[in-house]
């Protein structure tokens, strides 16, 4: 399906085009490799890879980008990479089987979900030390921080819930019913909306975050494609909040979604069972994982259409972008 896009889709290529076009480095853990495979974007070329923990999925950036965290789940560890030399130099007490993780705006604390305990643990970065745990639903995955502070939201993939825990009291406040087995979560930049991926029922619910009720469950309907191929799992939305991107899992697709009418505008088909996303720092690329494929694809979102294709190594789960 390809659509005409509306008019707002010309302010975000001028957000984009008003910020000269920059290279980037990509980083993507490789599940089976127990690897980071380091990426240019700008050339799409790979880099370099380094051996690090067992099964590596979350990851991301420090608020300087001079750190890298990534979740070495079967490590049970946070590992801090040193993004200049690419070297290990520290590692953060997680607990065990950490998966995904979040940080505050200021960069200063991070929130981890511990699918087997059933808990989030809190870290606080400088001290290196775990200041609370705290119980969630069963097996916690999705993990999102709203860039206000205001809220940290963990979603439990066998409960099927968002649960809003104060970022002050660290105590779960409320909790929203969400469609099953909700894989991944996000906030919208101006911190008024939650997004969350339901991988079994092929759904998006997007809830208002001062009501934490449900506004709409987006759904995706694929000509040719079956409705269980089509497994939600990462989001990335800009920050004008025109667009949003919908990994799709095994429809190898990623979603189009007009994020003010909340209607599905496009699918681009990218790699096999795409998982998770990233935006260039300009706003011009988006970068995809595709684990089955074992290659990340580089989308031009100027021009609506996938570049290329890269070979990164096994299993590319998660992704993060320097500048």
């Amino acid at each position: 399906m390809t659509r005409a896009y509306p008019l707002a889709f010309l302010s975000l290529l001028t957000y984009g085009l008003s910020i000269p076009a920059t290279a980037d480095t990509v980083y993507v853990t490789l599940e089976k490799d127990n690897a980071l495979a380091v990426m240019d974007g700008t050339s799409g070329k790979l880099v370099k890879t380094i051996k690090i923990g067992k099964r590596p999925r979350g990851i991301a950036l420090g608020k300087d980008a001079k750190q890298l965290y990534v979740a070495a789940s079967d490590s049970n560890t946070i590992q801090v990479i040193d993004t200049a030399s690419l070297k290990i130099v520290g590692k953060l007490p997680s607990d065990e089987d950490p998966e995904t993780f979040a940080l505050n705006p200021a960069g200063s604390t991070m929130y981890v979900s511990n699918e087997d305990d059933n808990r989030v643990t809190v870290i606080d970065i400088a001290q290196q030390k775990a200041i609370k745990q705290i119980p969630v639903g069963v097996e916690p995955e999705g993990i999102a921080v709203s860039l206000d502070g205001r809220w940290v939201v963990s979603t439990s993939e066998t409960t099927n819930m968002a649960h809003w825990i104060d970022s002050r009291s660290l105590e779960i406040v409320d909790n929203t019913l969400v469609d099953p087995r909700p894989r991944y979560a996000t906030f919208t930049a101006d911190s008024q909306q939650l997004w969350v991926s339901s991988e079994i029922a092929g759904s998006v619910t997007v809830i208002d975050a001062n009501t934490r009720q449900t506004v709409k469950s987006i759904t995706f309907k694929i000509p040719g494609v079956t409705q269980e191929k089509i497994q939600p799992v990462g989001i990335k939305i800009d920050p004008q909040r025109h667009y949003a991107y919908v990994a799709l899992g095994p429809a190898n697709r990623v979603a189009v979604v007009d994020a003010k009418s909340l209607e599905v505008v496009d699918y681009w088909l990218v790699g096999q069972r795409v998982w998770n996303l990233e935006f260039s720092p300009d706003l011009k690329r988006l970068y995809t994982t595709n684990g089955i494929s074992n290659d990340v694809s580089i989308v031009d979102l100027e021009n609506r259409k996938v570049l290329k294709s890269v070979a990164v190594g096994q299993n590319p789960w998660g992704v993060a972008v320097k500048p």
